[in-house]
């Protein structure tokens, strides 16, 4: 029987992107889903309504993409409009599938877009709740444990330590900033996040990495600056966003650099 990783490599490349593309927008749907229920306590798995009438959703309301487009984003029976974050969130998974599998075709490419589906809704909660769930950190470490490691071409003992290293740094500079300056600096999801980082990337594209994402976060801070009623120093930053989008665009920077 062939492994799993030799039946990825014959798919052909433009049905590998288009698949991933599909997969992604199913996925996305779910995603959103999951974004908008649980951090109000209601069921993930429960059946979808018009938040207006509260008509359940039947199976053509559902179409990732398609229904939304059909029904040009209102509710098939009151013409309530439908909250379009469900199409934004369908489309960025989507767009996670086929960029994964353009850019980097077969297996690695497979397991650069599962791992970008895993970090979606923790930045996405991050960004509208400043809020990153345990049990997602924990999934998203122990996926890449078991298996991250073609992706980067990275061995277990190199995640390992990712994973110790990167949550005791990160925990480190929170303990120290609220040392410095008394409050905290640093929500306790982030050094988790971190770690599950280092679960997927191995702790050397880790520097690289929190470069990234402390950039992306000073650039939000001041793009946002005088948008809010709270100096710069005092606002609150969804560093877990910028550490998940980061971690992300390192698998294609990461080799560049090393190579070099």
């Amino acid at each position: 029987m062939d492994s799993p990783a030799t039946l990825l490599d014959a798919i052909p490349y433009g049905a590998g992107v288009g698949i991933a593309a599909l997969l992604g927008l199913v996925l996305g749907s779910f995603i959103a889903t999951l974004v908008l229920r649980w951090p109000d306590g209601r069921s993930v798995l429960g059946r979808s309504r018009c938040d207006a009438c509260h008509r359940p959703l039947g199976p053509l309301d559902l179409v990732p993409l398609a229904s939304a487009l059909v029904l040009r984003g209102r509710c098939r029976s009151c013409g309530a409009s439908i909250d379009p974050f469900h199409t934004q969130v369908e489309l960025a998974s989507g767009l996670i599938g086929a960029l994964a599998l353009t850019i980097l075709p077969g297996p690695a490419g497979w397991l650069w877009a599962l791992f970008g589906w895993l970090l979606l809704p923790l930045a996405l909660l991050d960004a509208r709740h400043m809020w990153l769930p345990d049990r997602l950190n924990a999934l998203l470490a122990v996926t890449g444990l078991l298996l991250a490691g073609p992706m980067l071409g990275t061995q277990m003992l190199d995640r390992w330590i990712g994973a110790l290293a990167g949550g005791v740094v990160l925990a480190m500079v929170a303990f120290a900033f609220k040392r410095l300056r008394g409050r905290d600096g640093m929500g306790g999801g982030d050094p988790k996040l971190m770690a599950a980082l280092g679960a997927w990337l191995g702790w050397q594209a880790l520097p690289l990495t929190l470069l990234l994402a402390s950039f992306g976060g000073l650039l939000w801070a001041l793009f946002t600056q005088g948008k809010g009623d709270r100096p710069l120093s005092l606002r609150s930053v969804p560093f877990g966003t910028f550490l998940a989008i980061a971690a992300w665009a390192a698998v294609p920077i990461w080799p560049l650099i090393s190579a070099g």
